[in-house]
């Protein structure tokens, strides 16, 4: 029996196992017809039981849920491997990290059909678990953590530059091409510069929700940010424009730190302004720090992980430039697939 399918979530997967029930169990809730819903699950060779889960799923939905394969691993290919399968007329792109509100496939699809946009999303609400987790999720949804990030930090609906993950119109793959493939991390980001860039428009909407699992441990939080610093460079090179300023205010201020710290060897005044500098992050620091706490001992924890987490992703930054020099990062004649 033929559908008429009109969404189909593409959702990239890898090492799941923590995550791939609840997120599952989300959209088992969702109030949108499954009957007009196809859920396409891209596994990057996971070598957990992610895989084993699922097919106990399809098992129950064959007709829903579809497992395929991305031998690359990395989500951009295995985003184009979905939406090439994909037959709906709204491509839904979901993260296993997260589970969705039950209107959230109703609602992307109410906006993308009643809005002027080719790319809709929601706001996120970062959680975690344990008492470390706790707190990073605070600093992800802080303005002090994480800048002008308008789905992270609750912002109000309208016409934004990238919204997480994203729910879009078919034609946009065909009209603008597929997910730049060569970037590991970022690319959201570029997707939604290359739809602006051509006269798209991206949506965020304060009723569309979703929670996101960060990471639960100060070395997980920090490698995070490491690589998202490093990425941002390497976005900045590979694709101009993508990237907001926001992202490379960390990489800023260690270089200021670094820069004044051994420029006051030669003339000591830099000393002094650097250790002005210091103080007035410090002062944001304890301020954010003392807003967001929930006890004293939250509070100390908060104190310490903002300056780890703009420090990691700064040098993260620099690590990024480095790589740039790489033969891997100096062509940019790249043309993203087209679907």
């Amino acid at each position: 029996m033929n559908r008429k399918i009109v969404v189909s979530i593409v959702m990239p997967i890898y090492n799941e196992s923590k995550y791939i029930d609840q997120c599952l169990q989300s959209l088992l809730k969702q109030d949108y017809e499954f009957d007009l819903m196809e859920w396409i699950f891209v596994d990057g060779n996971s070598i957990d039981d992610t895989v084993i889960r699922l097919e106990k799923y399809r098992e129950q939905y064959p007709d829903l849920i579809i497992i395929m394969n991305n031998p690359h691993k990395i989500v951009p290919c295995a985003m184009n491997i979905g939406i090439a399968a994909s037959k709906g007329k709204y491509i839904v792109r979901l993260d296993a990290h997260a589970d969705y509100s039950k209107d959230y496939i109703s609602k992307c699809v109410y906006y993308l059909d009643t809005v002027d946009a080719d790319n809709v999303g929601g706001v996120i609400e970062t959680k975690s678990s344990g008492f470390t987790g706790n707190c990073i999720a605070k600093i992800l949804s802080s303005r002090f953590g994480v800048g002008n990030s308008e789905f992270r930090t609750k912002g109000k609906r309208g016409y934004v530059d990238t919204v997480p993950f994203g729910a879009f119109r078919r034609e946009v793959f065909s009209k603008y091409g597929g997910y730049d493939e060569r970037l590991v991390r970022n690319q959201d980001n570029e997707m939604n510069y290359r739809i602006r860039k051509n006269g798209g428009k991206i949506y965020l909407s304060d009723d569309i929700h979703l929670s996101y699992y960060c990471r639960d441990s100060i070395k997980g939080i920090a490698d995070m940010a490491r690589k998202n610093g490093m990425w941002s460079i390497i976005t900045m090179k590979l694709c101009h424009g993508a990237m907001g300023a926001r992202h490379f205010i960390p990489f800023f201020f260690v270089i200021s730190i670094i820069g004044l710290g051994c420029l006051g060897f030669f003339f000591k005044p830099f000393w002094w302004i650097l250790s002005v500098e210091l103080c007035l992050y410090l002062m944001l620091d304890i301020r954010f720090s003392l807003k967001i706490m929930s006890s004293i001992k939250e509070l100390f924890l908060i104190f310490i992980l903002f300056p780890i987490f703009h420090i990691s992703y700064g040098y993260g930054s620099l690590v990024g430039i480095v790589k740039l020099f790489s033969k891997e990062y100096r062509d940019t004649s790249y043309i993203v697939p087209t679907i």
